[in-house]
């Protein structure tokens, strides 16, 4: 067997030992260190040579460091004689930008694709891409995992009374309807309108949740404004419990602030990012044995597809 190896930048490190705990594989050694001015050095403390490499790096905040260590632990890599690199990133960056939503604006996740590429990476393994046409703007392999896997047993677990499941846009209608058809559930959807960048107000409720036990579902969670406000209408509107199931918890701005207001009961996530401060209502719930299954059976020429 030409053997496997797993590298990891220093963004979720915590994150990538679970997963190598999962293959009982250490984690390969790489010196990733920064020059006074910030440039990024890394030497691969190891041989490489024919062996198919996984590099575990979310490409959360800092994004532009976590983006540019993995480009260039690639590199360092493809120039090893490496003979496949795939990049296991369980939160992808800038995947937010996926459109022209305005004139003289960048689709940023199309560039960041085109990096990794050029870079030299064969295959990327994600969770919960923003837009799940981001797989699109890859000429190579993409696996696009689904953290409603560890959310549906979760939620069966907690025995809710009368639980309803809830998208807090309209552009999260697919993933929430996914998850309701999991759990044979039925939904309601929050119309509200952004006004700018990380704000947003809810409007109204497109549905009936007097007396329900309501389950949120999103891909992330940011500065949590979109989802505090969507909990505070579900209560105005006779709700009796709301829950937010968020696979991404960047958290970022006022976060932290809003999920202290005590509209959300509980908000349950992954940990493809770490958490910057963790909060009692906060519940993590790990995927890196998911993540290290696909590694394994991306290894073997396994289907990944049956996981789901």
């Amino acid at each position: 067997m030409r053997g496997y190896k797993v590298f990891s930048g220093t963004a979720n490190v915590d994150f990538a030992k679970r997963v190598s705990q999962y293959l009982s594989l250490p984690i390969s050694e790489a010196s990733i260190k920064s020059f006074s001015d910030g440039e990024i050095s890394v030497q691969v403390g190891e041989s490489v040579r024919g062996k198919d490499v996984f590099v575990v790096q979310p490409t959360c905040a800092p994004a532009n460091h976590n983006l540019m260590e993995l480009l260039i632990l690639t590199d360092a890599l493809k120039r090893s004689s490496a003979s496949s690199i795939t990049a296991v990133v369980p939160y992808f960056g800038y995947a937010r930008q996926d459109r022209k939503a305005a004139p003289r604006v960048p689709i940023t996740a199309k560039l960041v694709a085109n990096m990794m590429q050029t870079a030299g990476i064969d295959r990327v393994v994600t969770m919960d891409l923003h837009a799940g046409q981001i797989q699109g703007f890859f000429d190579i392999p993409v696996d696009n995992l689904y953290g409603s896997i560890v959310f549906t047993d979760y939620v069966k677990a907690k025995h809710l009374p009368n639980p309803i499941v809830a998208s807090p846009d309209v552009g999260g209608v697919a993933r929430a309807r996914a998850l309701a058809k999991n759990l044979g559930l039925d939904m309601v959807i929050v119309d509200k309108r952004r006004e700018k960048a990380n704000e947003s107000e809810v409007m109204n409720v497109i549905g009936d949740v007097n007396g329900k036990d309501v389950i949120l579902v999103d891909d992330m969670i940011d500065t949590a404004g979109t989802i505090v406000k969507a909990a505070k209408t579900f209560k105005e509107k006779g709700a009796t419990s709301v829950m937010a199931f968020c696979t991404h918890p960047v958290l970022s701005g006022a976060a932290y602030e809003n999920l202290h207001m005590g509209y959300l009961d509980e908000l349950v996530v992954t940990d493809t990012i770490p958490l910057k401060q963790e909060l009692e209502c906060i519940k993590v719930l790990s995927v890196a044995p998911l993540f290290g299954e696909t590694i394994r059976r991306i290894y073997h020429n396994e289907s990944v597809n049956s996981l789901f």
